[in-house]
């Protein structure tokens, strides 16, 4: 059982007592983890990350939400890493990769997919102004509409226009290379 002091705030604990603290709610964490990500190895990545975050922001943790507060942290951490580029197999700008040895796609699949992934770049990369900038912003650095908004010193609806704008005009234009024969379908 966790004790009396552990009780009291996480902020005060020291290591043995975070020892406590994560013998206490591991299966919890590990649970919430697995239950979003359903990868077991994952989980147990999370779950380290999880704690070690809990420790380092412990002071943070509101009196008596020990539970409630280390189960938002954990659905956090799950989140972003299904959100992560890496997760979601995205090939970015510049990124070489290795292929995979498992049942993914073959080399010939890898080659077609990175060319027009090239292709789009290009695409939007030729795209006119507004539109260009907004689109690289997010398409190809990720950033997020209120991130760009706040770079560019626009409204947010502004950008959210902009880009349904841009990528009207990229389906466009893939639709046109497509029928021209000058894209891969």
């Amino acid at each position: 059982m966790i004790s009396e002091e552990v009780r009291r705030s996480v902020s005060a604990l020291t290591k043995e007592g975070f020892g406590e603290f994560v013998i206490r709610y591991q299966t919890l964490v590990y649970t919430i983890c697995f239950q979003l990500t359903r990868d077991a190895a994952a989980a147990e990545d999370l779950t380290q990350e999880t704690f070690l975050s809990a420790y380092l922001h412990r002071e943070s943790c509101p009196p008596d939400y020990e539970r409630a507060w280390l189960g938002r942290i954990a659905a956090n951490k799950a989140r972003d890493y299904l959100q992560s580029a890496y997760q979601r197999h995205t090939l970015l700008p510049g990124d070489e990769g290795l292929p995979e040895r498992s049942a993914g796609p073959g080399l010939e699949e890898q080659a077609v997919s990175r060319s027009e992934a090239a292709a789009i770049r290009v695409l939007i990369n030729e795209l006119r102004e507004p539109y260009g900038q907004v689109c690289r912003l997010h398409l190809l650095e990720e950033r997020s509409p209120e991130e760009i908004a706040l770079a560019l010193g626009r409204p947010v609806k502004t950008v959210y226009t902009q880009l349904a704008r841009a990528k009207k005009l990229l389906r466009e234009q893939l639709d046109r290379r497509e029928q021209d024969g000058k894209f891969p379908p």
